[in-house]
């Protein structure tokens, strides 16, 4: 590779991470501050830089913009009215006593499809405390099972954006990671479950006294005799029951209920259709797009023009529709007549302004790919990976590895990883979707300071120093190192079939 194009790779993601560290400005200037000084590095001429990065950026919105904007307000929606708690509560129910881990697991995995890890965590943190409660002990394990089922589907299925974005600058379609992301959901589950389970007790004890005290009080001090003073039992049940059915109670983000009008409780049948109404129109369109195109004999997706009967699932299996109607269930469905149309109106505009920041993140990544490709630093990178006895996947794999490590941002490392990677995955013989699946599981590795969840998961835990490493830190990295084999059996599934 030509030392000149390798210098200005590696300055253009070193300055990323310098940038986001070192100085005032974020994670878009620094994208397109590295964009402009790679072009530069590589020997472009100015007005091509800034005609790539125009491009690039322009082609990536196009394709996954709108969808990043829907996906967000849904999960606002979900967020405000109270159905990510009424879904929360049914799935522990489901699972039954004894399996809590299992189902906060699960519950922290389906709650971050739509909603942003950060809230929530905010959001379910009293679920988990108040089974604790009732149990007497078991908080850390609970709070790092759901920390934790949060971060599979958060890296893994859109449309959380960090995938959405990556899936738009690799063009794959939202259906195939959506299938993909789920399966490696469900290996990954157990994965998370048993690290809490055996992590958990350790670090319990380690939790500081004023979180002791706000999750357990004074109810902690004689398990047995509460047990028997409940007469075997039946007491403890019934606070459980208790506990749980406050967290279903009515949101206070709906304002103050009309004089007569019934309380707004919502079921999690009805609050679940907002976010599986959209996942399987876009899925069914995934699945009718391949049948129509291996009954026309079409082997490549950019020929492929769907056919009468199929049209109308591609239509409304394309992700832009599918969430726009999700948006339309969650908001009809889900806040109740009352609610003021300015209210309705401002969570949407908040949704809107958490959206921005991550479309011109996704948008400017584009951009440094499309300088990555004109600057011809992507067929060299891909001639010199070529080279090597590795896996290909381990390009974008390590790449979001270490970006992730240097800057904390999950969502940066995978448009990172995602930008450098396009312009060579044909060269390499990277499956695109393979490569999708490596950017978003590559940024799982060790979040620790500089990751803003990590300071919400631990200070919520109450945990510490090398307590909060071990509980949350060792956490993501042990996902990380379990998704590397699943990244293993789905480059060999895809190579074989294809």
């Amino acid at each position: 590779m030509d030392p000149i194009l390798l210098i200005a790779l590696v300055v253009g993601i070193a300055l990323i991470v310098v940038i986001v560290l070192k100085t005032r400005l974020d994670a878009f200037a620094g994208l397109l501050i590295a964009s402009v000084v790679v072009g530069l590095i590589a020997g472009q001429d100015l007005p091509g830089i800034v005609g790539s990065i125009k491009t690039g950026f322009g082609n990536t919105l196009a394709s996954i913009g709108i969808v990043i904007g829907l996906g967000v307000a849904i999960g606002k929606i979900l967020e405000v009215s109270g159905a990510a708690q009424a879904i929360a509560v049914a799935f522990l129910r489901l699972f039954g006593k004894g399996r809590e881990p299992w189902a906060m697991t699960s519950i922290g995995a389906l709650i971050s499809i739509p909603v942003f890890c950060d809230s929530g965590y905010v959001i379910m943190n009293p679920l988990a405390r108040a089974i604790a409660r009732v149990k007497k002990y078991g908080y850390a394990t609970l709070g790092i099972a759901l920390a934790g089922g949060m971060v599979i589907t958060h890296h893994f299925v859109p449309p959380t954006p960090g995938p959405l974005g990556v899936a738009g600058i690799l063009g794959v379609s939202v259906g195939s990671v959506i299938i993909t992301g789920l399966v490696f959901t469900v290996f990954m589950i157990p994965v998370v479950t048993l690290y809490a389970k055996w992590i958990g007790p350790k670090v319990e004890p380690l939790i500081n006294a004023e979180i002791q005290e706000a999750v357990y009080g004074d109810v902690r001090s004689d398990r047995l005799a509460t047990v028997r003073a409940a007469g075997g039992g039946g007491g403890v049940e019934s606070d459980a029951a208790t506990d749980l059915e406050d967290l279903t109670r009515e949101s206070t983000e709906l304002g103050e209920r009309p004089e007569g009008s019934k309380p707004h409780r919502i079921g999690p049948v009805v609050g679940l259709l907002p976010l599986v109404v959209p996942i399987v129109l876009i899925v069914m369109n995934t699945v009718v797009s391949a049948v129509d195109m291996a009954a026309q004999g079409t082997a490549l997706p950019a020929e492929y023009e769907p056919s009468t009967w199929a049209g109308v699932f591609v239509f409304i299996g394309d992700p832009v529709i599918a969430l726009l109607i999700g948006l339309v269930l969650a908001v009809y469905l889900l806040l109740p007549r009352w609610t003021p149309r300015k209210k309705s109106h401002k969570w949407l505009g908040d949704a809107a302004a958490d959206a921005g920041l991550i479309l011109l993140i996704t948008g400017a990544g584009g951009g440094l790919g499309q300088v990555l490709r004109d600057t011809g630093i992507g067929d060299a990178l891909a001639a010199a990976i070529g080279g090597l006895p590795l896996p290909s996947f381990l390009l974008p794999f390590l790449i979001a590895s270490i970006v992730r490590i240097a800057q904390g941002s999950g969502t940066v490392s995978m448009i990172t990883a995602a930008s450098v990677t396009a312009p060579v995955m044909a060269t390499i013989g990277l499956d695109p979707l393979v490569a999708v699946m490596a950017c978003v599981a590559g940024a799982m590795v060790c979040s620790y300071f500089n990751d803003s969840y990590f300071w919400v998961v631990t200070r919520f835990m109450g945990l510490e120093g090398t307590a909060a490493l071990k509980a949350h830190s060792g956490m993501t990295t042990v996902m990380w190192a379990a998704s590397i084999p699943m990244l293993f059996v789905l480059s060999l599934v895809l190579g074989a079939s294809g």
